[in-house]
């Protein structure tokens, strides 16, 4: 495959930690170890140091909100576009359809590379959580739109991304190219899960539940707490981690203890080693993820990568590729269904271990292989732009043509009716017989050979 150099764009990258940067930086790091040269363009963050073996360039920014920890960058930064400009990109991929589309934009203008953008997020749903005018909700949605359909190919991360994106009014094609886990297909060693199980007091009859993922409402946490809540009501024995940090965590703890699980949950806050969060997820015997926010669910990978099999909401995007009871288990969105799902994963924790190995074997999906194909699918884009854009630019060239000869065609009927006139008249008879020999495209007034080509 011809190695390529890719800017990839995201308004998040660490140390912002959530599903959209982890995608780039494995983009990233998957193009510049097999594919070519990568570079990725973000906001600038305070006191960041970006020590990677791709070159990453930040632009300026501002913080847009303190609850959420996210800063927007300003597109038009004239240091990151003249850095960007000579770098010779073979083709731009953007992750969000704000700024970094803005960047990207304005990059196409001044390289002529073309543009893949990737939907990875309910939008609609951030928009409404984070603006609270309707005017600027709308205005924010028209320039999403803008942004997308401005590119000139558009992915999704699943079917049901897709279908979301079509409900915000985008109207133009689209393919589904999953996202990867940086996971490889193994389990963390048995005595370092043991020594998990000392230092968190887990017992044999402990069923150990996890959850990945940023503490917000809308991850659908609530349904896991009444599931739990439910269960051990009924004699369920078990622990359960949350694994994570945000806004909403002080009232997801606050919820833990009303419903009277305060002393079965463990909070270990963000966790940034991959290494030491793959043993969370080999330590769980099920992943408790009922989100139907999540258009992919990156973490349900992670845990197939370790064997671990997830609770998904039925008709979900996470739940895509699940077939209930042999590679994941499915339930309806609501807490008494979650505690049916707990209840008998308590009482069957071998059936658990198989439905885990199902789904290491049938969902399991490596960023190597899946930027593997999204490389190859930038080569089709890139020659389909290509051959468009030299389309454009021979009609283009066809019109100035045409142009030109309308305008020469106009010469010629004025000078031959002049010419025509003079014969009518008898004063150019030996005019026309030199002007017929000689093949060219007039007489001159004095008798001498006009300018011409002969045609």
């Amino acid at each position: 495959m011809k190695k390529m150099t890719v800017c990839l764009l995201n308004d998040s990258f660490p140390p912002t930690i959530d599903g959209v940067a982890n995608a780039t930086l494995n983009y990233a790091r998957c193009i510049q170890k097999s594919h070519g040269r990568a570079i990725v363009a973000t906001p600038w963050y305070p006191g960041v140091k970006d020590n990677y073996p791709f070159k990453v360039i930040r632009y300026a920014s501002a913080a847009i909100t303190k609850r959420l920890g996210y800063r927007g960058g300003i597109p038009f930064d004239p240091r990151m576009q003249r850095f960007l400009a000579k770098q010779d990109v073979d083709i731009i991929h953007t992750h969000c359809p704000f700024m970094s589309t803005v960047v990207a934009r304005i990059l196409r203008y001044n390289t002529g590379a073309p543009i893949v953008f990737t939907y990875h997020t309910k939008f609609d749903v951030d928009i409404e959580k984070r603006v609270a005018l309707n005017p600027v909700r709308n205005a924010s949605l028209r320039l999403l739109l803008n942004n997308i359909n401005a590119c000139d190919e558009v992915w999704v991360v699943s079917k049901g991304a897709g279908e979301n994106l079509k409900s915000l009014g985008y109207q133009g094609r689209y393919i589904v190219m999953e996202n990867g886990v940086d996971f490889e297909k193994r389990r963390t060693d048995e005595t370092i899960l043991q020594q998990m199980r000392e230092a968190y007091h887990i017992s044999p009859s402990d069923t150990v539940f996890l959850f990945v993922g940023r503490m917000m409402w809308y991850k659908g946490v609530k349904i896991s707490i009444d599931g739990l809540s439910i269960a051990k009501k009924k004699g369920s024995q078990f622990k359960m981690f949350f694994v994570g940090d945000g806004a909403d965590r002080t009232e997801i703890e606050a919820y833990c203890a009303k419903v009277g699980i305060k002393d079965d949950v463990i909070f270990t806050g963000s966790i940034q080693d991959r290494e030491k969060l793959r043993s969370y997820f080999s330590l769980a015997d099920l992943f408790l993820f009922p989100s139907t926010y999540d258009t992919n669910g990156i973490v349900v990978r992670e845990a197939a990568a370790c064997s671990c099999p997830s609770v998904l909401v039925r008709g979900s995007c996470a739940a895509e590729g699940i077939t209930d009871e042999r590679n994941g288990i499915l339930i309806e969105e609501k807490g008494e269904s979650m505690a049916v799902a707990i209840e008998k994963a308590c009482g069957d924790r071998e059936r658990l271990r198989e439905i885990g190995r199902h789904a290491a074997d049938e969902i399991y999906l490596s960023w190597d292989e899946a930027v593997d194909r999204a490389c190859k699918r930038y080569q089709v884009v890139i020659e389909r732009y290509t051959r468009e854009k030299r389309n454009h630019l021979l009609e283009q060239e066809m019109r100035e043509m045409k142009a030109a000869f309308e305008e020469r065609k106009s010469h010629y009927i004025r000078q031959y009716y002049r010419f025509g006139r003079q014969l009518i008249e008898g004063k150019g008879a030996k005019l026309a017989l030199k002007f017929l020999a000689s093949g060219r495209d007039r007489p001159s007034e004095d008798g001498k050979e006009g300018k011409g080509n002969g045609r």
